[in-house]
């Protein structure tokens, strides 16, 4: 029995097609599973920067609350020793009035560091320094990572021969995260 020449065609032909159709849908799986990826890794992005968000006022106002307290004590000070400095050029009644002053915010400075062995004030700026650390570590990781799959799908979509597919299904290059200021810029704190 012989197999006629366009039998052999005609099953060459359906077997390209076949394997045209099945590369084709696991292409288009592939650029789903990534175009997913993506979105993923925005996400994560998003709820790290909501949390820098959320986490900066709270530290920030807390600080603040111990910083004015600790403030006054060391403006006290500083104010005192400029009033010392000062002094030295006046009569001896004056000179001791701004050294007993100064003494005296001294005193209180002691006092402060006696009754709180681990300073609330050191304990909550390093606090604020660690949380915006790990919180900005969170960031650039997330970032990072929305980035990587960003370049994966990037790839796919703009590679031979994929970009056949990505363009018969609508799949476009997607942008990376590129925080230059504005509302996801860099975070900065001033006391």
């Amino acid at each position: 029995m012989s197999i006629s020449p366009g039998l052999i065609a005609l099953v060459v032909v359906g077997v390209l097609v076949v394997l045209l159709l099945v590369w084709f849908t696991a292409t288009f799986n592939k650029l789903v599973r990534q175009r997913n990826q993506v979105r993923a890794a925005w996400a994560q992005t998003d709820v790290q920067l909501k949390r820098r968000y959320d986490l900066i006022p709270n530290l920030v106002e807390t600080v603040k609350g111990y910083a004015r307290h600790e403030a006054s004590t060391l403006e006290a000070v500083t104010a005192a020793r400029t009033n010392a400095i000062a002094a030295q050029s006046r009569d001896v009644a004056g000179r001791a009035e701004a050294e007993n002053t100064l003494t005296a915010s001294l005193g209180r400075l002691i006092a402060l560091g006696e009754a709180y062995p681990d300073l609330k004030a050191n304990q909550n700026f390093a606090q604020l320094q660690r949380e915006l650390a790990a919180t900005e570590d969170k960031v650039a990781y997330a970032r990072q990572f929305y980035n990587s799959a960003v370049q994966t799908i990037n790839n796919t979509v703009q590679t031979l021969p994929s970009n056949f597919v990505a363009g018969v299904t609508g799949f476009k290059a997607e942008q990376y995260f590129e925080a230059a200021g504005g509302e996801r810029g860099p975070v900065q704190v001033r006391f």
